[in-house]
């Protein structure tokens, strides 16, 4: 890492801070863990989580839990969501991720990570998916049209946005969860007792992490100071 992690990335046309980023790698981390790059490079990969993130450069899953090389198989797309089962022939980056991890990887868990100050569930709340615009995003967008309306149905001030947002990040997480059942041998697994699905919840501000859902049930949400 380098002395200034306290300060903003550079933001600059070229690559030059990338290389460099990559030498410090390879002058720290790389060689303080360099039998074990080597024996995954041998060996392959066994993760024991797939975590489906946020593209949102500030929660990184690999730094939120701690994670060295080969912990995680990792997931990303805009708002952390996860689209119902769906095999109609058409490209499916997360469902693809996700059957890969499950069928293929055969992880123990998957880990819906959402996060405070989503900057695509506060467009989800302040504009219906269909007028976002854009090829892409208004369309995945939908796919939590239900969780922004069970938060409006639940703000206590549904002209508050900032509540309304905050409540649609978690319904989100629970809306996925519920989707991720959707695919039949996720929800195989799930009921064989061979994997688990749990939602969590990031905050950005605070650092802390929250349990939103899990399957199976577990007794009680948890919290990580």
């Amino acid at each position: 890492m380098s002395a200034s992690d306290d300060q903003p990335p550079p933001q600059s046309s070229d690559l030059s801070h990338l290389f460099e980023g990559h030498q410090r790698f390879r002058r720290t981390r790389w060689r303080q863990q360099r039998s074990r790059f080597t024996r995954l490079a041998r060996e392959g990969q066994a993760p024991h989580s797939c975590v489906i993130a946020c593209c949102d450069s500030r929660v990184t899953p690999e730094v939120v839990f701690d994670a060295g090389p080969g912990e995680l198989f990792v997931g990303r797309s805009i708002a952390n969501l996860v689209p119902v089962y769906t095999p109609d022939g058409n490209t499916h980056g997360t469902s693809a991720a996700l059957e890969y991890a499950v069928t293929a990887l055969g992880v123990s868990n998957v880990v819906i990570l959402g996060h405070s100050r989503c900057g695509g569930i506060r467009a989800l709340v302040d504009f219906v998916p269909e007028t976002q615009g854009g090829d892409f995003i208004g369309p995945w967008m939908a796919i939590a049209v239900e969780a922004r309306n069970r938060a409006f149905a639940k703000a206590a001030n549904p002209e508050d946005r900032d509540e309304v947002a905050r409540l649609c990040e978690k319904e989100s997480l629970q809306l996925s969860l519920d989707n991720l059942m959707t695919f039949p041998w996720i929800k195989a697994a799930v009921e064989s007792g061979k994997l688990t699905l749990a939602g969590l919840y990031y905050d950005v501000d605070k650092g802390t992490l929250t349990e939103v859902g899990r399957l199976p049930a577990a007794d009680g949400a948890k919290t990580a100071a």
